[in-house]
């Protein structure tokens, strides 16, 4: 046979529909499993807290990869949520906080995969569009309940595929449960896309009863920038400061006299079922024989302070309110024990999960696929991300905040308060104690980052939520007449913001 013979046999072969079934993207299955306010340090291995136990997230990170550098672009519920189903920021999606409406139209990403044949299923927490449960487009397969729903069982506490039926069992157990009762239900042959989220761990935290009291003899080490003052507490904010009284301060937590240690124990025991649902997925994956093509990814919607610059919860742009853990497990697409040290976020699980999945990505995301990260392949990537977080009328304490957050540098600016903002060096102080923002060392770098700041709003919509553009230096708080045009009342807020 020649070699044109050869060619033309190869093209003719090419042009046969079985051929070109081979030719496409694999179909791989994925399997999404998100945690309600898991801080990125709350990992066994990472020994933050030396006695803390999460050995199936352990695997994940040593078979797969651990994003050491992951966010969330809003660090609450309902707007995280909305970004990781949508792709893009919540000045975009306009789910701004817990009780704004989803706007009509809103498309969720699994609804592209059933485009290209895959049966989806969401399994848990939905907590966007104020209290409903109700089945959402672009799922097969639903179970969810009412915002928050509640650990332990309850009469009708659950919404199966637009039917109420009772919370039998442990949240966290039972969710996992019906997770897995889906998934034997597919033939091998059916790609799917699961979504697991997880009431935990979210306040008021309830271990199960095989886990209550598990580290009750545990000494739990207190962050160093708890401290009111001294030198872990250089230039902060004087609303950081005055919110150790708040709801959200170490002072006076959730309206108790809780110590701060005791709250963290708690939240690590709750911890421990969210774990082991990781593992009985990974078990049931190996049964079906699909543990190794399947990618498994693990990430918390926002993170959650224990005592750091005498704060509690979320909300704000400092690292354990904003970052989270991210863990990925596909040994067909990439080897294990890798360390991301790329900003990867919450955004990027949309693209992330088309391509994994070989459909089309449309156009017009904030968010990347970060698969060629972990594969080692040429990409460009970003230099840094946007955080953005607007006033909540139930949470007044905390206002309406952007950030950037680089890989060396946080630049974080206050909207509509008489206040400082706020400049770290991630590399030199990781803790975020020394607020460089008045240091004349760093003044082109806090310009840079100002202007920069705005630059990236005006350039992805972000301005459609007004706010005044300054130019000037931040405010002195010892010489309160050096005043700037942000700190004057403005409107803020754009149509669904949750604005007065």
């Amino acid at each position: 046979m020649t070699r044109r013979d050869l060619l033309s046999s190869v093209a003719a072969a090419a042009a046969l529909p079985g051929a070109a079934q081979a030719q496409r993207p694999k179909h791989r299955n994925v399997i999404f499993i998100l945690a309600d306010d898991h801080r990125y340090d709350a990992l066994g291995f990472l020994k933050a807290q030396p006695w803390l136990q999460t050995p199936h997230l352990d695997r994940l990170a040593a078979e797969g990869a651990h994003f050491k550098n992951a966010f969330v672009t809003t660090a609450l519920c309902s707007p995280s949520r909305a970004s990781i189903l949508t792709g893009v920021y919540a000045h975009r999606h306009r789910i701004v906080d817990n009780n704004t409406p989803i706007p009509a139209g809103t498309t969720y990403f699994p609804a592209h995969l059933q485009k290209v044949g895959y049966k989806t299923a969401f399994i848990g927490k939905w907590h966007m569009g104020a209290e409903t449960d109700e089945p959402k487009a672009g799922f097969d397969q639903w179970v969810s309940f009412k915002g928050q729903g509640t650990y332990l069982p309850t009469p009708n506490g659950l919404n199966v595929n637009g039917k109420k039926v009772p919370q039998k069992g442990y949240i966290t157990d039972e969710l996992t449960d019906y997770a897995l009762d889906w998934l034997r239900t597919l033939p091998q042959e059916q790609p799917y896309f699961l979504y697991l989220s997880h009431k935990a761990v979210h306040a008021e935290f309830q271990p199960a009863k095989r886990h209550e009291g598990m580290y009750k003899d545990a000494k739990f080490l207190y962050p160093p920038t708890m401290a009111a003052e001294g030198e872990m507490a250089q230039h902060r904010p004087a609303w950081v400061q005055n919110q150790r009284n708040s709801w959200h301060g170490v002072d006076y937590p959730y309206h108790s006299t809780l110590d701060i240690a005791d709250y963290y124990k708690r939240y690590a025991e709750t911890l421990m079922a969210v774990d082991e649902s990781v593992g009985r997925v990974l078990d049931e994956l190996k049964k079906r024989g699909e543990l190794e093509s399947t990618l498994v990814i693990y990430m918390g919607d926002n993170g959650f302070a224990f005592g750091e610059h005498g704060l509690i919860d979320k909300r704000t742009a400092y690292e354990e309110s904003m970052r989270v853990p991210l863990l990925a497990r596909c040994p067909e697409l990439f080897s294990g024990g890798r360390t991301v040290q790329e900003v990867v976020a919450g955004l990027d699980i949309m693209p992330t999960v088309l391509s994994t999945a070989g459909a089309p990505i449309p156009k017009g995301l904030d968010g990347l696929s970060w698969l060629p990260l972990v594969q080692n392949k040429p990409v460009q990537w970003r230099k840094e991300l946007l955080y953005e977080y607007y006033w909540e009328r139930n949470f007044p304490m905390t206002p309406t905040m952007h950030a950037l957050r680089g890989d060396r540098f946080k630049f974080i600016r206050y909207q509509g308060i008489w206040d400082t903002d706020e400049l770290y060096d991630m590399q030199e102080d990781p803790l975020e104690s020394r607020n460089l923002i008045t240091d004349p060392r760093y003044a082109a770098q806090v310009k840079e980052m100002r202007e920069h700041l705005f630059d990236v709003l005006e350039e992805n919509g972000g301005m459609n939520i007004p706010l005044q553009r300054d130019r000037g230096a931040v405010m002195n708080r010892r010489n309160p007449d050096k005043k700037r045009a942000a700190d004057f009342p403005t409107e803020m807020y754009g149509k669904g913001a949750g604005a007065p």
